[in-house]
């Protein structure tokens, strides 16, 4: 279960009570708690434990004692990072992301707040340790058939919700709870946690928007920034009356690596009355080696027409081996090799070319699986900078240019950009 609540309403009070409650229908649970830091995991530790502990003062009050009598701390082994049930071993084990589980197994996993604010949010290899740590440790700790639950406030797409629910649409089950739910009615989740006059005050006081609105309502804020949104999916080609597919031309444009850690850049795409139809992408970061026999085979399986190259850093040589390869691995000069030198700023392009991919360029329905990687980072791209790879976008917009200067029809291109 993935469980996105705002801050101070109660995220660790719940899955305190959750664990102590599994105790209650089960003694033989082993529970597993992971919180951002050691601090964060020994609090949430003692929580669970004290409260098992707890005996009630007056007759008008209940403690866990009072619902489960059978539910009892080991003595001598109650540390607080980790302790035991009457007859049993390992009953409750508090971690962190940066401690090991080795010799310990669980049946129960909760995951209590994992990113600890927006500055780690923003940090795409921070995010991408505690992915890591979550496949390589916390889940080689779990029993089959195990219960898992994660509970944060939401602030990336790629943080450890994001990632789930991207890889396992189907397996986990999310609740998304933010703390006004109509703004205009001034509907609160709850009012006795937060106001609306508090809400409001918060969201017009110091704090920026989008670190308000990932904290209080769960939008992420990589997506409230992000330059494209509500991109345009397509089940199918445009057709003529035979069946076939009636583009005007199939185009592609290349944008190879220009460093080590860069991606080559490879969209295909149908072009038909103006609009443009993504068809395939390569996407990689692969040696020349592999580049470029799998780009001229993509060209060929793709029926290019034009395929366009940036001649920027090397791709000249890049473009002329590929036109090579065509004909000596597919036998074919069907596919007009272009290259050139991109002299203008690229972010500038890439903004002014976001309205016309929203409005005229079609993706596939499945492109975000097919694509993935490609996907990702058009999907992430932030208008207002924070963009360590502009790869992806930079060749969409290549794309998009391509159009532009064949199109005179198209006025917004018209001149270049």
């Amino acid at each position: 279960m993935a469980l996105s609540v705002p801050p101070g309403h109660g995220k660790s009070y719940i899955a305190i009570k959750f664990s102590q409650w599994a105790y209650g229908q089960d003694v033989n649970n082993q529970i597993i708690s992971v919180s951002y830091n050691e601090k964060q995991s020994t609090k949430f530790a003692r929580g669970v434990r004290d409260g098992i502990m707890e005996r009630s003062s007056s007759p008008t009050e209940l403690t866990v004692y009072d619902i489960f009598p059978h539910v009892k701390i080991k003595r001598g082994d109650a540390s607080v990072e980790a302790w035991s049930l009457e007859g049993r071993y390992m009953s409750y084990l508090a971690t962190s992301f940066n401690a090991t589980l080795t010799g310990n197994r669980g049946n129960i996993g909760i995951i209590d707040d994992p990113v600890k604010d927006h500055y780690e949010a923003f940090n795409e290899e921070a995010l991408q340790t505690k992915y890591e740590w979550y496949n390589d440790t916390f889940l080689s700790r779990m029993v089959e058939g195990a219960i898992q639950i994660v509970i944060q406030t939401r602030w990336s797409t790629k943080d450890l919700i994001g990632r789930l629910l991207a890889r396992f649409p189907d397996e986990w089950y999310e609740l998304v709870l933010p703390a006004c739910l109509d703004e205009k009615k001034e509907e609160m989740l709850c009012p006795e946690l937060m106001s609306f006059e508090r809400y409001m005050s918060l969201k017009n006081g110091d704090t920026s928007l989008p670190i308000f609105l990932a904290n209080y309502q769960q939008e992420c804020i990589d997506v409230q920034g992000r330059l494209y949104k509500n991109l345009k999916l397509y089940s199918d080609v445009p057709r003529d009356k035979q069946g076939d597919p009636a583009f005007d031309e199939i185009i592609a444009y290349i944008d190879t690596a220009d460093q080590g850690n860069d991606y080559l850049c490879c969209i295909v795409s149908g072009v038909y009355k103006g609009e443009l139809y993504i068809l395939d992408v390569y996407y990689t970061k692969e040696g020349m080696e592999v580049t470029e026999p799998d780009t001229a085979k993509m060209l060929y399986r793709n029926k290019v027409n034009v395929a366009k190259f940036e001649s920027n850093n090397g791709g000249r040589g890049f473009a002329r081996n590929v036109e090579r390869l065509l004909w000596e691995n597919h036998k074919t000069k069907k596919v007009a090799v272009e290259w050139f030198h991109q002299s203008k700023k690229k972010i500038t392009r890439i903004m002014v070319a976001s309205t016309f991919v929203m409005e005229h360029v079609y993706f596939p329905e499945d492109w975000e699986v097919r694509f993935k990687e490609f996907a990702a980072a058009i999907l992430s791209f932030q208008r207002e900078g924070k963009n360590k790879k502009d790869d992806a976008p930079d060749t969409l917009t290549g794309l998009v240019e391509m159009v532009g200067s064949q199109k005179a029809s198209i006025k917004l291109f018209k001149g270049g950009l």
